[in-house]
């Protein structure tokens, strides 16, 4: 890789400021001549810096460029976002530096614990704070707090007024949206608020409201900082939208509908992420690139997909788990003939099925994480007892299956899908590789080394591929069980993976893995954990957790 020497202050940033400062040339293409260069954010993402000569540009972004002298253009300095949105840089869940200790839990190496209000939003950290939201219960109401990175000393908490809260899935938190920040600012984002902003002491510099969000799940899509703006995918019954607002004050830049219709399948949370000059979209039965800076859409696919999981950075390509409930054969468990389910579940002996003869049989299923509320959907007697006799046929029988079989073709198959960022237009099923149709995540982000693409599910199912064959390394069960929300994380050369009941399993990277250990966090974990310095953050149903080695912190 080639150095670039860095010409004399100042310098703008137009897309996010959390990257490791290695310069590389050529410049973007399109971009204007003069003092332009590639900064590679982590080793994943690409961003351009343009220089500017405004004292007061300067003035505005003076934390940004004195974290670059402090850091001699490493940006390790301490007043840097570290972890500036969901899943830390770009989204990708991978940590720069030194990985925690694969033993970790309440009691050991634990360097403090903070009780919080609820909330399933992951920790956003820049410089020595902490970001993230909170509802309290009882009172209904919303909040964005600051905590101190070494006590976990809450420092502020700044109440988010709202007369209606959202509702959604069960398993749902109206504090799901997770926080971003640049070491200059906060935004938080709540469906039953809209964007609010606060400086880094917690004084409000804007907020921008928006309808109360109505969706069968609940809108936990969160914002992402990119240069000046702000960005937000929001998709829900109400509207639906990708909006970018100017960072300090709030205005609109621009905004651009989507048209593809909502449903209750349709989830929408999928963080955008920033590929050189683009932004790129898991969106609603698609996956979608835009100018940056204009919003005109660049490339468009369709596909199978509840945009539930963030995308990542891999390479040239985009990677992202598109899940459906009907995607693939576990999915979809297959249904008894007729004569299959007398001779097993009739009673009385009379070649007909009653109510209380008729098994629990599913249309759609989750096979792993059973647990977890309104886990699939069952064949209805009512709807197969066509005369209202209170008996099932054989003829009734085979008309129902007929009918849930044309139902179940509508739907196709997904995949862990890798397109590439400089397509253009409508991208063909050709243009896109499917690396793997099976054991795809519904909820849980996709992560890579550079090698690999390694991916979890419900169960603690964890798959790994070959990004550039798209072969199956290998397919294994963590120490995880049930469903899992949280996606997992990166760091040295340690992959964690977080179940639902809290039990986050460690383990190598690479084509033989092995797991180092698996630690229970006694509190179900919803929420991504974040890593910085050596530390894991962890934020359970009831609290938040810092953990590592007594000299990391």
């Amino acid at each position: 890789m080639r150095m670039v020497s860095i010409p004399r202050w100042p310098f703008r940033f137009r897309y996010p400021s959390s990257f490791d400062g290695r310069l590389i040339s050529p410049p973007l293409r399109g971009q204007p001549i003069g003092f332009t260069a590639r900064i590679l954010i982590y080793g994943t993402q690409a961003v351009t810096v343009h220089r500017v000569n405004t004292i007061s540009y300067l003035a505005q972004r003076s934390q940004s460029l004195i974290c670059l002298m402090l850091a001699g253009w490493s940006l390790a300095g301490p007043a840097c976002a570290a972890w500036p949105q969901f899943r830390g840089p770009n989204s990708s869940g991978v940590a720069a530096g030194p990985a925690p200790p694969a033993e970790f839990g309440p009691g050991k190496n634990e360097l403090w614990r903070v009780p919080l209000d609820p909330g399933h939003s992951s920790p956003c950290i820049a410089g020595e704070s902490i970001f993230l939201t909170t509802y309290q219960p009882k009172q209904r109401k919303l909040a964005v707090i600051c905590l101190d990175r070494s006590s976990g000393e809450i420092r502020w908490q700044r109440d988010v007024p709202t007369d209606h809260l959202e509702k959604g899935h069960p398993a749902f938190n109206p504090a799901s949206s997770s926080p971003a920040s640049d070491g200059e600012c906060v935004v938080a984002y709540f469906g039953s608020f809209g964007l609010i902003c606060f400086d880094m002491d917690g004084k409000k510099l804007w907020e921008r409201r928006m309808p109360l969000t109505k969706s069968f799940g609940g809108n936990a899509t969160s914002p992402a900082i990119a240069g000046d703006r702000v960005i937000l995918y929001r998709g829900n019954f109400v509207d639906h939208f990708l909006l970018a607002v100017d960072k300090l004050s709030g205005r609109e830049l621009w905004k651009v509908p989507q048209r593809e219709p909502i449903t209750g399948e349709m989830a929408c949370t999928a963080c955008p992420i920033v590929a050189g000059d683009k932004l790129i979209v898991h969106s609603a039965r698609s996956v979608q690139a835009f100018d940056i800076e204009t919003g005109k859409r660049i490339w468009v696919t369709k596909c199978a997909t509840t945009a539930t999981s963030t995308p990542i950075l891999v390479g040239d390509e985009v990677i992202v788990a598109a899940w459906n409930k009907m995607g693939e054969p576990a999915l979809r468990p297959s249904f008894p003939g007729f004569e299959a389910l007398v001779a097993e579940h009739d009673k009385d002996g009379d070649k007909l099925i009653s109510r209380d003869e008729l098994p629990r049989l599913w249309i759609f299923h989750r096979p792993e994480g059973i647990e977890a509320a309104m886990n699939g959907g069952t064949i209805r007697f009512d709807r197969v007892d066509r005369d209202k006799d209170r008996e099932i046929t054989g003829a009734e029988w085979s008309a129902r299956i007929r009918d849930l079989e044309k139902y179940r073709a509508q739907y196709k198959t997904h995949g862990m899908l890798a397109i590439r960022v400089d397509s253009e237009g409508l991208v063909e099923a050709s243009g896109i590789r499917t690396l793997e149709s099976k054991g795809i995540p519904e909820v849980p982000s996709p992560i890579s080394d550079g090698t690999y693409v390694y991916f979890v599910k419900n169960g603690g199912i964890l798959t790994c591929l070959e990004i550039k064959t798209g072969k199956r390394v290998y397919q294994m069960r963590t120490g995880g069980r049930g469903t899992h929300y949280a996606s997992p994380l990166i760091a040295g050369n340690k992959l964690f993976t977080v179940a639902g009941d809290g039990r986050i399993s460690i383990l190598t990277l690479g084509p033989k893995p092995s797991i180092l250990a698996t630690n229970d966090m006694g509190e179900r974990v919803y929420a991504s954990p974040a890593i910085v310095d050596g530390t894991i953050y962890v934020r359970t149903h009831a609290a938040l957790f810092a953990f590592g080695e007594p000299a990391s912190r």
